[in-house]
């Protein structure tokens, strides 16, 4: 991870680099808290009974929460420098209130494109269910140290 103080440069990052993974707990509070914080007041989300009666076994973590920990994912890897311009995900398996996620990453290529220097990183979210989420992000990076 990074120091949050210091980007890595696009010069130290290698193809089939690994990113270190990121575990993160997928608490009923953790869920009901980012799911109001991004305005999304589907039952699913904060109401245990509502949503067994549309057939979940707890509340299910929202998309936009998602897409929030990727980002942190490969920013936190990245540095405060890093750009994301691309964030391309998929749901898989719900994150269902109580288990645990482990995000990881690996550096399937470098380029240059726009005038920048790109990676594009493979991401995978698990669960205790299967992948939870998988994706491509597209993070530029500074040249140089």
């Amino acid at each position: 991870m990074s120091d949050f103080t210091r980007t890595l440069s696009f010069d130290e990052v290698e193809v089939g680099h690994t990113l270190p993974e990121l575990t993160i707990d997928v608490s009923a509070t953790r869920i009901i808290a980012t799911a109001i914080a991004s305005r999304d007041y589907q039952d699913v989300h904060h109401d245990l009974e509502a949503a067994q009666k549309r057939g979940t076994k707890s509340i299910i973590m929202n998309i936009l929460t998602t897409n929030g920990l990727v980002d942190r994912f490969v920013t936190d890897w990245a540095g405060p420098d890093a750009f994301l311009r691309r964030v391309n995900i998929r749901l898989g398996v719900p994150n269902y209130a109580g288990d645990t996620m482990v995000l990881s990453g690996v550096v399937k290529e470098k380029y240059e494109a726009d005038g920048q220097a790109v990676v594009d990183i493979d991401i995978v979210g698990k669960n205790s269910l299967g992948n939870h989420v998988t994706g491509v992000v597209r993070v530029a990076l500074p040249k140089g140290n």
